[in-house]
Formats: C-alpha cells, sequence, structure tokens
C-alpha cells in the first residue's frame, strides 16, 4: 500500500493506516484491502468538485475537528515523564519538530524501550532520518 500511494497523490502514512484499519476490523486476506480501495474509486471523481471549494470554506470545520480531537489530550498521564512529556513537546511543536522521535528516545532512556512496537521504532527512525536531511 505504502509503495502506490505516491502514484495515487496520497501519502505513504494515510495508505498504511487505511491498511492497518482492515486489518484490525479483522480482514484476513489482502481482498479486504482491495475493497477497501474500489470504495475509494468514487473519490477520484468527487475529488476536482471537493478542490473547488475554498480553503475559506473548510477552515472553520477543521479548527473543530481539532478541537474535537484535542479533548483526548485530558487522557495523557502525565504523571509518567515517558508519557507526558513526549506528549506536551509534540502537542507545542507539532509544526516544528517529529514527536515520534521523543517518545522512542524517551522510553528508550527509562528502560522500556520493548514496550514500544517496531513499527514505532521504523517511524522514529525515518522521521530522524527525515530531519536530519532537511
Amino acid at each position: 500500500a505504502t509503495r502506490v500511494a505516491g502514484l495515487a497523490g496520497t501519502s505513504s502514512g494515510t495508505a498504511y493506516v487505511e491498511s492497518v484499519a482492515g486489518i484490525r476490523m479483522g480482514g484476513r486476506t489482502g481482498l479486504t484491502s482491495v475493497v477497501t480501495a474500489l470504495c475509494f474509486v468514487p473519490c477520484f471523481f468527487v475529488a476536482p468538485l471537493a478542490a473547488a471549494v475554498p480553503t475559506y470554506a473548510t477552515a472553520p470545520v477543521l479548527v473543530l475537528v481539532g478541537v474535537s480531537m484535542f479533548h483526548m489530550v485530558s487522557q495523557i498521564d502525565f504523571t509518567r515523564t515517558e508519557d507526558g512529556l513526549p506528549a506536551f513537546v509534540t502537542l507545542v511543536l507539532i509544526p516544528l519538530t517529529f514527536g515520534f522521535i521523543l517518545h522512542a528516545v524517551l522510553y528508550a532512556c527509562v528502560g522500556r524501550a520493548r514496550e514500544l512496537p517496531l513499527a514505532l521504532w521504523l517511524l522514529a527512525a525515518l522521521s530522524a532520518v527525515l530531519l536530519f536531511l532537511r
């Protein structure tokens, strides 16, 4: 999914999340991803229509979505440094930094590196490489 995402004009992360969503919902074969992809085919025809909507019309909705997502911040355990500090730094510096790197580094510093999934370590490594290539 991530290799072909660029050809479709989307980020590889989006394609990966769509694949993971299918797996988490019980999909056991690649057919799950194919069905999901077929559900997105109508979007190719609607995309030009959606592109005609000016950004000032969609901005208020995006702000409301951000506000509703921000309610999840109350569920972060800020008493644990390895959870709270990366979340705080990411919230404050999200446009400027990659929070995945700090999260992985802090877990490693407190000796809990094995608790993080391999995918997060790979994402942190990729983020670090991209950060240093800038």
